[in-house]
């Protein structure tokens, strides 16, 4: 799928859902109206908090709270941490309010899933909070470049990988990858065809990095290499993306599988791997040159 199809989806599904209607539900709310009582149900909210849970301007906030608080479903009061803000909770009325709503809503998509199996919806709950997260994501990696490896990199992708090895204690003389002889010029090993590396760069900085080679001893299988990441860039989805952009290029390269080694220590490394379909197993395969490394994985396309 790409961004055109989904676009249409998506104005598909928000038409469908009444979003582009002045009412929501078939009641005198509007949307952003009615979005404001359901985050008011959880925790009051002042029009910062607001204008940030729903992701519009302070203004549109702003006004949302002011209507709600004239049809008398809010109320507000001064913040008690600092007097100079005003935090707004639901009425009684409010409450009923958004009780109605909530059996209106619910009783129009308990219809939609009616049409769907069991199995069906959960993959629907899976794909929507993946969907999710990659926007949340996207936002946060504005100002980080996903780029090939040049010979000017080397250096830098050297220095990452030495201290993430030195901060999980996968020293040289246990036989992790640190101990590689082309460490200093990896952009050399990276050049031939079905070979590829890429560096993440923020400001100018190389943060991390990961590329694809061939697996040695196996017949169109390639290998995940090389995947470190300095702390400051950990929790941005940024890992995973350069990982889809790896696999990608795998499946563009003719790779029936890509296979991967790595250790029990990098738990959060393998809870990713794991997310995007890698699966264990027991037995090694092809001959990546370490034998550190207890846990094996592969994906097959």
């Amino acid at each position: 799928m790409d961004a055109q199809t989904l676009r249409q989806l998506s104005r598909q599904l928000v038409r469908q859902l009444g979003m582009l209607d002045s009412q929501c539900g078939n009641m005198d709310l509007t949307p952003v109206q009615a979005h404001a009582l359901i985050e008011l149900e959880a925790n009051p909210c002042t029009v910062n908090d607001m204008a940030a849970l729903l992701n519009v301007d302070k203004s549109n906030a702003s006004r949302t709270l002011a209507v709600l608080s004239n049809s008398g479903l809010i109320i507000s009061h001064p913040h008690p941490e600092d007097k100079r803000s005003q935090i707004a909770s639901l009425t009684a009325a409010g409450q009923s309010r958004l009780a109605e709503l909530h059996q209106r809503l619910n009783q129009q998509v308990d219809g939609f899933l009616a049409q769907m199996d069991a199995d069906e919806i959960e993959q629907l709950g899976k794909s929507l909070e993946r969907y999710r997260k990659a926007m949340v994501m996207a936002g946060r990696q504005q100002g980080y470049e996903i780029r090939p490896l040049t010979p000017l990199d080397n250096s830098s992708i050297a220095a990452v990988i030495r201290k993430v090895s030195a901060e999980y204690g996968l020293t040289a003389d246990k036989g992790y990858g640190v101990a590689d002889p082309t460490l200093d010029s990896m952009s050399e090993v990276y050049q031939p065809e079905g070979h590829a590396y890429w560096v993440i760069e923020h400001r100018h900085r190389v943060l991390g990095g990961g590329g694809i080679a061939r697996l040695a001893g196996e017949e169109n299988i390639c290998e995940l290499q090389k995947m470190y990441f300095l702390p400051e860039l950990r929790g941005l989805g940024l890992a995973r993306k350069l990982a889809v952009k790896a696999l990608k290029f795998a499946r563009e390269q003719g790779y029936r599988a890509c296979y991967l080694e790595t250790t029990a220590n990098l738990t959060e490394a393998i809870a990713l791997y794991a997310s995007l379909g890698f699966e264990h197993t027991k037995e090694p395969m092809g001959n990546t040159g370490h034998d550190a490394c207890e846990i094996r994985m592969v994906k097959w396309f």
